[in-house]
């Protein structure tokens, strides 16, 4: 497969971070939404092949079709842009502003949301025939995860909500990783199988995303889930989208930007 060099590939993450500041408000929005309902509905597709093989191993090796099928598309998932967009500040790319940033990051997270919203409710609709019958077992199923990544940290306290936060910088070192891959080569094949392997280990390690929780947990509310929206935003979202940024920007942006864009001097050796 076709290869670029780490300071190439850094060279275009600064510049796509750049790019996604100054898009329009429309194109950000329709590219949000798009990116959140695809990786809802691979979720969907996960957890359903995790229920009929009766292995959760076989949901995370076929996860990442809906990563792959989002960033060939050119659609933004907040993750993506939590590592990208601050680059192009480090970097000093003329206008980009911190206010700009957040902008980006606020529109981004609003389409993601909007998009996986879509589709939760759609698959409560099907799981339940139009919520005249109780959820099926894969709708059961869902509604389990929310309980359990919501109600199941609450009652571990601040410890619980420390464990989700670190569980969110996991997920995002892996996930940010997959999207430098699809930079790093300039083949389909080859752009697939650098993110086909970081989304598998974070899904199978059962890390924390923000963007397929803002698809599992408002559809396993509305399939009977056993816990509230508090319960959803205090011991699941805000704590996982904290863990996003500092997983993607320090792990991921900052580690390749600082020694590829920003290489330290040579020494000479005397």
């Amino acid at each position: 497969m076709a290869y670029l060099s780490p300071a190439e590939f850094v060279t275009k993450m600064v510049d796509t971070g750049e790019a996604k500041i100054y898009m329009s408000t429309r194109d950000t929005l329709i590219r949000a939404f798009m990116a959140g309902a695809i990786l809802a509905l691979a979720a969907v597709f996960a957890v359903t092949a995790s229920v009929m093989s009766g292995s959760a191993l076989i949901g995370a090796l076929l996860f990442p079709v809906g990563v792959c099928m989002l960033y060939l598309l050119g659609f933004d998932l907040l993750t993506g842009v939590f590592m990208l967009t601050p680059l192009a500040w480090l970097d000093r790319r003329p206008g980009v502003t911190v206010q700009g940033i957040l902008r980006n990051w606020g529109l981004v997270f609003a389409g993601n949301f909007l998009g996986a919203l879509t589709v939760a409710a759609m698959m409560a609709f099907i799981f339940t025939y139009g919520f005249s019958v109780p959820p099926n077992e894969i709708g059961q199923k869902i509604g389990h995860i929310g309980e359990a990544r919501t109600l199941g940290y609450a009652q571990y306290g601040l410890m619980g909500w420390c464990t989700i936060f670190l569980r969110g910088v996991l997920c995002n070192w892996m996930v940010s990783t997959g999207v430098v891959g699809a930079m790093i080569s300039t083949t389909v094949s080859g752009k697939v199988i650098a993110m086909w392997m970081p989304i598998m280990l974070f899904f199978a390690m059962g890390f924390e995303h923000s963007v397929v929780n803002m698809f599992l947990f408002p559809s396993g509310l509305m399939m009977g889930g056993n816990f509230s929206i508090m319960d959803y935003f205090l011991w699941n979202e805000i704590p996982v989208v904290l863990g996003n940024i500092v997983g993607g920007l320090a792990f991921t942006g900052l580690t390749l930007y600082t020694t590829h864009a920003r290489t330290a001097p040579r020494r000479t050796l005397a």
